[in-house]
């Protein structure tokens, strides 16, 4: 009774993990594919900040959907954490903090995001700047998120190494989805790595990291939800 009732609470915490980075893919997909894509115009201040203010709803719905996104990564992790708990403790418990440093730098971050809605809001305390100059810094702030993010990214990789050896070793979960999450975290590494020393070639590393990292996120996400946790190993 007691092998059930475990085996139930880990299937419960598997899909329930599930669920939380399903919410993680659409949400974050939503803000960067239909929100940031399509209101920042790189390079173009004055084209962006048209933008925001035509269309400063959908700016407030893409930090809305990244603060469900943050919170759902804290939920994710901690759930990881049970689940991988009986492989290492330590390990695990490594690999939920890194990841919620990741979360904490995504939700300071959240800061440069929202800050232009503010400068291109009516406010007297910035009758001072001219509009150039507020467009200017809006873009700005803009870039600092997107700067904030990869930074984030170092904490996520790590996370994601620690995570992929943790599955790799655990009984209930495939090799192959231990091996795809070490993978991400390595590429997640490679693209901070790459903006920050080489950035004329960003846009390589960038690919590497939406070819793997995607589908390893999505295959793990796919996994929890479905399969939850391998029962016929757990059962033995």
């Amino acid at each position: 009774m007691k092998t059930m009732q475990s085996l139930q609470i880990m299937k419960t915490n598997a899909r329930t993990a599930g669920i939380l980075y399903l919410i993680i893919i659409i949400s974050g997909l939503f803000s960067e594919m239909f929100v940031r894509s399509g209101i920042i115009v790189p390079g173009d201040a004055a084209a962006t900040a048209g933008n925001i203010t035509t269309h400063s709803f959908l700016f407030r719905v893409g930090f809305i959907s990244d603060l469900v996104m943050v919170m759902s990564d804290v939920g994710v992790a901690l759930l990881l954490y049970l689940l991988l708990k009986p492989v290492n403790q330590g390990l695990s418990m490594l690999a939920a903090f890194f990841r919620l440093a990741q979360a904490t730098v995504i939700g300071i971050n959240l800061l440069n995001f929202y800050l232009p809605l503010l400068l291109l809001g009516e406010g007297d305390y910035l009758s001072s700047f001219s509009g150039e100059q507020l467009n200017a810094l809006s873009l700005l702030f803009l870039n600092a998120h997107s700067y904030g993010y990869l930074i984030s990214g170092v904490f996520f990789g790590i996370s994601c190494i620690f995570l992929g050896h943790l599955i790799f070793r655990a009984e209930y979960f495939p090799k192959w989805l231990g091996a795809l999450v070490v993978a991400a975290g390595i590429s997640y590494l490679i693209d901070c790595v790459v903006n920050f020393l080489f950035p004329e070639l960003a846009s390589t590393s960038e690919i590497l990291v939406i070819t793997v990292a995607v589908i390893s996120e999505l295959s793990l996400c796919l996994f929890l939800l479905i399969k939850g946790v391998k029962t016929t190993v757990l059962l033995k």
